[in-house]
């Protein structure tokens, strides 16, 4: 991904400041790449320095090709979401920093794969507390920290789990969760002059960071047989969206979540049920030999 360029007008977010979480890698990092392209001082944050600071050298080395200097400012930030703490210092920080927070993007996150029942509590609540409690917190201090008084936007990816997400149901209860916490801080906060929309990339889009969470290509091979576009989606498609909801075209829309996905949602699940007899009819006539079966039979009227 060696070529860095935009849809929107160069400049549009000439120094404007955003927080990406998760910037590091895979979405996040393309997000931050085309806010910076587009003039936006971005900072990004993650628990792992030394693939920040890998991924600010890369992209600081890219955005000089293509940008006349000076380049907007890339800051990055080791931050742990999962602590209240770090997340505080992370907003306060950016704040000192830059004067200003005009957009946040929570992007971090994590899950694996596991059928519900093989989740542990401790596996379970590592990935509700990442990806919700995460980010509410961030949310939270961007909001009290600046934007209360200020405004702002923010953006919140989440997961295109409205059928359910299974073999990943914790992800999927999490974003749920992020899913209805961006229509309540899009009501509450509307009076601030924040918007708060949110972005669900379908199962599909493809990158290099995901494939190696997963620890294969071929769960995309199969997720692709259910998208009607019949491909992968990419990061760059994701960054798009989300610049679209930040910039003044979307001034008009807040509480919104807007799929990214070929029309996967309207398609198939992604899980296959086989074919079963455990699934028993309801009828009259079946309750009451049940009951007879059971010898817990009383007098019955017959209809």
């Amino acid at each position: 991904m060696a070529v860095i360029s935009s849809v929107f007008r160069s400049g549009l977010f000439k120094d404007r400041v955003a927080i990406v979480t998760g910037g590091g890698t895979g979405i996040g990092q393309a997000i931050a790449l085309e806010l910076l392209y587009l003039g936006c001082n971005v900072t990004i944050a993650s628990r792992k320095v030394d693939r920040l600071e890998k991924a600010a050298k890369d992209m600081n080395s890219r955005l000089a090709k293509h940008l006349n200097a000076p380049l907007p400012k890339l800051n990055t930030f080791k931050c742990n979401i999962r602590s209240e703490e770090e997340v505080k210092q992370l907003i306060r920080n950016t704040v000192e920093v830059h004067g200003r927070l005009d957009f946040l993007v929570n992007n971090a996150g994590g899950q694996f794969l596991s059928p519900a029942a093989n989740i542990t509590l401790k596996g379970w609540s590592a990935v509700i507390d990442t990806n919700l409690t995460g980010t509410f917190l961030c949310c939270r201090e961007a909001y009290t920290q600046y934007m209360k008084e200020n405004g702002g936007t923010i953006i919140n990816i989440i997961a295109d789990m409205f059928k359910g997400f299974p073999l990943m149901s914790h992800t999927g209860a999490a974003r749920a969760g992020v899913d209805n916490l961006t229509k309540s801080l899009a009501i509450e906060w509307a009076d601030s002059g924040v918007r708060v929309n949110a972005v669900a990339p379908g199962s599909s889009i493809y990158s290099d960071t995901a494939a190696a969470n997963y620890g294969s290509d071929d769960i995309f091979s199969f997720i692709k047989s259910r998208v009607p576009a019949k491909r992968y989606g990419t990061v760059e498609e994701i960054s798009a969206a989300v610049c679209f909801l930040l910039s003044p075209a979307a001034a008009f829309i807040s509480g919104e979540t807007v799929f990214v996905d070929g029309g996967g949602k309207l398609y198939q699940n992604m899980l296959d049920i086989p074919d079963h007899q455990r699934s028993k009819a309801y009828t009259w006539e079946n309750d009451v030999k049940e009951q007879e079966s059971s010898g817990n039979c009383g007098p019955q009227s017959k209809l």
